[in-house]
């Protein structure tokens, strides 16, 4: 029997936690067994019971303190990764070797996990090592998404997650409970973007003529194969979690041996999911 996992992704202070507090709750609902394990080695607290927690290897507090080596915040967190990457053992035996399991991995926010560093790449080559089937789910923040030129930031470290990892990701906009109505209404054109349309709608901030080249150049890649596309979580809106939930499971075939269920299209639109 496979084991599943979801590795729940994005910068910090987008609700990874709350996220993964959400989906505990919800499968809880649904008589469902989801489990968490904690990979922020600066982890200060969370409100869902984990299965393991990387704090009971290292910490990035021991790191700093540390005389010898010398790290701040940053340094410190990468120091730990390496050290997790190298003990995987400690992972395998927190994890056990129960059936069907299913996971959510709380990792890190700092973005140079997923571009240049290869430990998250490893780590997903070890769980599907391990039988795992993993899904990304890259979290940002709606209330950070709602100006052109953030949401295409946005959009490129989602991008370069994926890209990173090469494992099947939806993207997913957080905090959508904390939008004001109007700014509610105005998220919606992000998530199926037109980027070509954006980009003309904010023609006349361009100062450049390279930069907006450049910027045409990157909307045209997002826009003509269909790279990127976000699903809205409002932690408050348990249909809405469903939906999240069943684009997940699909994209890793949960319950394949029972039945296999595409998800609902006529609420949101797909995520991207990326088969390799």
């Amino acid at each position: 029997m496979p084991r599943y996992a979801q590795l729940v992704m994005g910068p910090a202070g987008s609700g990874k936690s709350t996220y993964c507090s959400t989906m505990v709750q919800h499968a809880e609902s649904l008589n469902r067994s989801v489990h968490v394990v904690n990979l922020d080695p600066a982890a200060e607290y969370f409100n869902y019971p984990v299965m393991a927690d990387i704090r009971e290897l290292i910490q990035v507090d021991d790191v700093m303190e540390d005389n010898s080596l010398r790290f701040g915040p940053n340094g410190g967190l990468v120091f730990c990764m390496e050290y997790f990457a190298n003990n995987f053992d400690w992972l395998e035996e927190s994890l056990g070797h129960v059936e069907d399991d299913y996971i959510l991995f709380d990792c890190p926010g700092q973005i140079e996990l997923y571009t240049h560093l290869p430990v998250m790449r490893q780590l997903v080559e070890q769980l599907q090592q391990w039988e795992f089937r993993v899904c990304g789910v890259f979290l940002v923040d709606s209330q950070f998404m709602v100006e052109s030129f953030k949401f295409i930031s946005g959009v490129m470290a989602a991008l370069s997650a994926m890209v990173s990892l090469e494992i099947p990701q939806v993207n997913v906009m957080t905090k959508m409970d904390l939008l004001a109505p109007k700014a509610k209404k105005e998220i919606e054109k992000y998530l199926d973007p037109d980027m070509y349309s954006m980009m003309e709608d904010n023609s006349d901030t361009f100062r450049s003529k390279k930069f907006k080249k450049l910027t045409k150049a990157i909307c045209g890649l997002i826009d003509d194969y269909s790279m990127v596309r976000f699903l809205p979580f409002d932690r408050t809106d348990e249909e809405g979690i469903n939906i999240v939930l069943q684009h997940i499971d699909f994209s890793i075939q949960y319950g394949e041996d029972l039945e296999v269920k595409e998800p609902k299209h006529d609420q949101f639109l797909e995520p991207d999911v990326l088969n390799i």
